[in-house]
């Protein structure tokens, strides 16, 4: 009888530890969870400045627009020689990868504004199949988008001097650089739009910024 006792004593110690583990065990994944989800938070690089331009649609498109969403940008032109329309198919993937995030936007400036009128701008965006809804193209006075490159988002847009450009150069030079911009207008990171890494580098800082709201 005692031997009895002390065997269900022992096997009721026993499920208690084995349970208190697996309570440790539960709160150190969800512990080392979050310090994972802490240690991917995004610096803060910059804040995008108001602006107002328009769309492809010939619909007005001002940085309210684009609040509460997360949003990644690039600057481009339609005719360019260059490495606009490997950026475009680059951003062509991202739309394809963030299909069912419906809280992210990508967002395309023109650099040529004289050119790239919504009516241009709307043909260039057919060819690359952008889905009206979820990718903006924009364009506006040429002071307008080189001043918000520059001193919004830090990025070159000039033009190209006559008999200054060099093999694959057109008449404007611009950055390649892709922007990530939370929902608050913050921008938090810059990628190379060219790589063709540049999907499995991105999507995670995307998604960081999602969870962040």
């Amino acid at each position: 009888m005692k031997e009895s006792i002390r065997f269900l004593y022992r096997l009721r110690w026993g499920l208690l530890v084995v349970l208190l583990g697996a309570m440790g065990a539960k709160i150190w994944v969800r512990f080392a969870d979050e310090s994972r989800k802490s240690a991917q938070t995004l610096p803060v690089l910059g804040t995008v400045p108001d602006f107002s331009l328009v769309e492809r649609s010939g619909q007005p498109v001002a940085l309210s627009d684009l609040k509460g969403y997360t949003w990644i940008a690039d600057f481009i032109f339609t005719h360019c020689p260059g490495p606009c329309p490997l950026m475009t198919f680059r951003m062509g993937e991202l739309q394809k990868a963030l299909s069912d995030a419906r809280d992210v936007r990508l967002v395309s400036f023109t650099v040529d504004p004289a050119r790239d009128s919504p009516q241009v701008l709307s043909q260039y965006a057919d060819r690359f199949g952008a889905r009206k809804e979820r990718w903006l193209f924009l364009t506006g006075t040429k002071e307008a988008i080189y001043r918000l490159a520059g001193e919004g988002f830090r990025l070159t847009a000039a033009e190209n001097p006559p008999g200054n450009s060099l093999p694959g150069e057109g008449p404007i030079l611009h950055s390649t650089r892709f922007v990530l911009v939370d929902s608050k207008a913050r921008i938090r990171g810059y990628y190379d739009g060219t790589e063709a890494e540049l999907v499995q580098r991105i999507l995670p800082d995307v998604e960081a910024l999602r969870r962040e709201g």
